[in-house]
């Protein structure tokens, strides 16, 4: 899809803040986060809804994989989750640490992210 902006993050036309990929998944960090941490998790192939993908099973074990390292680089009691799709038109899923702390600085949340996996 020529003008969604999680397609072009994928493709590199727009940078972001990456803590995960693989094959088939992008995480990285939300420019508007709503704690430390927030990360967007989105499908590497455009699919309209969450319930479209048809390796869903794979898509909750990496948000589960994301949570879990969130959980420990912010030494966090709970973890949200959240499934969007009105404002984006592409399949993605937000985790995002329950803590107090700098939900801006991206590049600092990102490596203790990744550290914690």
């Amino acid at each position: 899809m020529n003008d969604c902006i999680f397609c072009k993050i994928i493709k590199g036309e727009i940078p972001c803040t990456k803590v995960y990929e693989d094959e088939n998944f992008l995480a990285f960090l939300d420019i508007h986060p709503l704690g430390p941490g927030h990360t967007q998790i989105v499908t590497k192939k455009h699919y309209r809804w969450v319930w479209d993908v048809p390796n869903a099973g794979e898509f909750f074990e990496v948000a589960k994989k994301i949570a879990l390292a969130q959980k420990k680089a912010f030494n966090a009691d709970m973890v949200r989750s959240q499934i969007y799709g009105e404002e984006i038109a592409h399949a993605h899923i937000w985790v995002w640490p329950e803590v107090a702390g700098d939900e801006k600085d991206l590049a600092e949340n990102a490596k203790k992210i990744i550290a914690a996996f």
